[in-house]
C-alpha cells in the first residue's frame, strides 16, 4: 500500500528554494517601494508649488503659510509627506521682504533621508 504525503527531505528542498527566491526578490521590492514613495513626493511638491503660484497670481502676494492654502480652498488638505508620514513636517521656504520674512514661495520635504539618486529629500 502506497503512502501519501511528502518526505521531510522534499519539504526541506521546497523551503530552501522558497528562501532563495525570497532573498532574491526582497531588495527589488524595497527599491520599488522607495521609488513609489519618491514619485508620490515629487507629485505632492509639484502640486503644492503650483498652488502656491496660483495663490500668488490671485492675491499678488505669497500665502502666509501652507495652511492658508487649505483655509482658502486652494487645497483640500495638506498632503502627507511620504517619508515622514505626517502633513505638518513640510519645510516652508519664505521670501525675504526687508527685515520681516515674507510669504511662503516654496516647500520642501521635512525628511532627512537621502534619495536613491544621492540627493536629500529636503532639497527637492
Amino acid at each position: 500500500m502506497a503512502q501519501l504525503g511528502f518526505t521531510l527531505i522534499e519539504i526541506m528542498i521546497v523551503m530552501a528554494i522558497m528562501g532563495i527566491l525570497i532573498t532574491i526578490a526582497e531588495p527589488s521590492y524595497r527599491a520599488q517601494t522607495i521609488k513609489a514613495r519618491e514619485t508620490a513626493l515629487k507629485k505632492d511638491l509639484f502640486v503644492m508649488r503650483d498652488v502656491i503660484d496660483q495663490y500668488a497670481a490671485d492675491h499678488a502676494r505669497y500665502p502666509e503659510s501652507l495652511t492658508t492654502l487649505v483655509d482658502e480652498s486652494y487645497l483640500r488638505g495638506l498632503p502627507v509627506d511620504p517619508f515622514t508620514g505626517a502633513s505638518d513636517t513640510w519645510i516652508e521656504i519664505r521670501e525675504a521682504e526687508g527685515e520681516e520674512p515674507g510669504g511662503v514661495f516654496d516647500v520642501h520635504s521635512g525628511s532627512n533621508r537621502v534619495a536613491l539618486n544621492g540627493t536629500a529629500y529636503n532639497e527637492w
